[in-house]
């Protein structure tokens, strides 16, 4: 098992869509896990240390597994099945070791609440993982940490030199702002 933290929440602009990326401890590997806005919303409200006004889905299971003397111990993603990600979230009662089944954005919602770990089996960071190079100046690019057969959509291929020419044009109209002009707007 490798142990993870959430490193950040992303948005696409375009499809609005939003990814939680999971980041290897005393490692390179990232897995991103598509989550749903309000899972999305949960977990990052805990991370910025929001409390909502009513409790979430997730500060009940938390509230209820304390009150019933049980404590999580840990998050598991245990299974990529169809593409979706699967986890399991270990509870300990009465010193027995119970495993729950869940989504994972839940059982990362409930993670980030109990600080408890989040674990990802080896298998699935070796299909799904991929690895940020950061050595370039210019924009990092993602590449598998495992199989390519599981990354589908996560790899990014180097550009062809008409697609280059065209991105050249966005490229060198972003270069072109000045930043500080946006302040000043309003």
């Amino acid at each position: 098992m490798i142990e993870t933290v959430v490193e950040s929440i992303r948005v696409s602009l375009v499809t609005q869509t939003r990814v939680v990326i999971l980041k290897e401890v005393g490692g390179d590997r990232h897995l991103p896990i598509w989550i749903g806005a309000y899972e999305a919303e949960a977990i990052a409200m805990e991370l910025q240390g929001v409390t909502a006004s009513r409790p979430l889905p997730y500060d009940l299971m938390r509230s209820i597994i304390s009150d019933l003397g049980s404590e999580v111990q840990r998050v598991v993603i245990s299974q990529v099945i169809d593409d979706v990600f699967h986890a399991r979230i270990v509870v300990l009662q009465g010193g027995k070791s119970i495993e729950i089944d869940s989504r994972s954005s839940d059982a990362i919602a409930l993670a980030v609440r109990v600080k408890v770990p989040i674990l990802v089996a080896d298998e699935i960071m070796e299909q799904a993982g991929v690895e940020v190079d950061s050595d370039t100046d210019d924009e990092p690019v993602t590449r598998p940490a495992g199989s390519r057969e599981a990354n589908r959509g996560t790899e990014t291929k180097k550009p062809s030199p008409a697609e280059e020419e065209k991105l050249s044009v966005f490229r060198d109209f972003i270069n072109s702002l000045d930043l500080d002009d946006f302040d000043k707007r309003q």
